[in-house]
């Protein structure tokens, strides 16, 4: 299994589009190629896989998923494509049917390559566009070829996974928060459990080092914001700030007014292990609160770390201070307008209402054992990679 991701220096690591470039593209010669990519999705040479394949196949069309293809677009906003050589499809524009390719966009080509670097958390969305290109070419026969990535939160497996009826754009299929998969591996179990017509083929990884990390998002900027994201996009269905407009996302969690010193007390006492709470003050720029002076906590994982649960514990613990100033998120929220966003994000209203009867974290993170343990026995068919 690939162990890590670096954030930049030498690399013996070499994710699919390495493995297809010595190869010198031979899978795909002679064919039409539509590539669904983005700007993290570099080589061992930080070479980008548009310009790789720009230079070696007959690339006729790009596709690019949340925060565009660029990669610049903030969470929730719709993009469009750019000017380019070839036609740029967005697939994350302002409807629901906006996230998967149509015919026309696939007309014209004989594979449709996917190459995405993820943060190994369900809600992150490049997996849910995956599984929707998958759909999409199944149904006209398209093959699909997954350039696998190594998860940067490796193995674990943590959290609740979906109930039906709150199935959504960050929460497709039923996995666990952390899934600990890579985009092949989470491809295989789609085409498994979701669509056994598809035409798939996954490169995989080679090597155990690690590679060059570049931001997938304007709010993933290093490794370690996505280790604290699985915990951190929680807050995104409350009223406190997420650290959105500061340069440390995910890792600062605050609410104006709160006591930072009181709050991260509150939390040694009663959090998972694994984690060091810090009291800050933090302004964020934009989103939440921007301009205000946030009370709050700098998250700072140590040995054991399970972001999950520790978002969790947060959570309850702002809750608890703030009272009736703390809120859930009631606004529409990745295409949703009738389920509240935290109940989107953690995959059916039993937390939320949980935490509103009083529970603590650890009897709330008690009801995940048995999905987790599940999972880590589902998954075993679809693992590409040694433990």
């Amino acid at each position: 299994m690939v162990r890590q991701v670096r954030e930049g220096g030498e690399t013996a690591m070499m994710t699919g589009l390495d493995v297809l470039q010595r190869q010198g593209f031979d899978p795909l010669r002679n064919q039409r190629v539509g590539l669904v990519t983005h700007p993290a999705a570099l080589s061992n040479g930080l070479r980008s896989a548009t310009e790789l394949f720009a230079a070696n196949v007959n690339l006729v069309a790009l596709f690019g998923p949340e925060h565009g293809f660029t990669g610049d677009a903030q969470d929730l906003i719709p993009v469009a494509g750019p000017p380019a050589a070839v036609p740029v499809y967005s697939l994350y524009g302002d409807t629901f049917a906006s996230l998967k390719p149509t015919v026309a966009m696939l007309a014209g080509l004989d594979v449709l390559v996917i190459d995405l670097q993820d943060v190994g958390s369900r809600y992150y969305t490049f997996q849910a566009t995956m599984l929707y290109c998958l759909e999409a070419c199944a149904e006209i026969g398209l093959p699909v070829m997954v350039l696998d990535r190594p998860n940067p939160l490796l193995r674990e497996v943590e959290g609740p996974t979906i109930r039906a009826g709150f199935e959504s754009f960050v929460g497709v299929h039923p996995v666990p928060i952390r899934h600990g998969l890579t985009m092949g591996e989470l491809a295989k179990l789609y085409q498994a459990e979701r669509v056994p017509e598809a035409n798939l083929t996954v490169i995989p990884c080679q090597g155990r080092i690690g590679h060059f990390w570049l931001p997938t998002s304007p709010n993933m900027p290093t490794v370690g914001t996505a280790r604290v994201y699985p915990g951190g996009c929680l807050y995104e269905g409350t009223n406190l700030s997420e650290g959105r407009g500061t340069t440390r996302p995910f890792e600062y969690v605050g609410f104006p007014g709160v006591n930072s010193n009181q709050l991260a007390d509150q939390l040694r006492k009663d959090s998972p292990a694994g984690v060091e709470f810090l009291p800050v003050t933090f302004r964020p720029t934009f989103q939440k609160h921007a301009g205000q002076s946030c009370g709050g906590v700098f998250v700072v994982p140590t040995a054991g770390f399970q972001p999950v649960r520790t978002g969790l514990a947060v959570l309850i613990a702002f809750r608890d201070l703030l009272g009736d100033r703390f809120r859930w998120r009631t606004e529409r929220y990745e295409f949703v307008d009738h389920i509240p966003a935290i109940d989107l994000l953690f995959g059916s209203d039993r937390e939320r209402t949980m935490i509103e009867a009083g529970a603590r974290w650890h009897d709330i993170a008690k009801q995940w054992e048995p999905e987790e343990e599940a999972f880590r026995e589902r998954r075993k068919a679809y693992l590409l990679y040694a433990e």
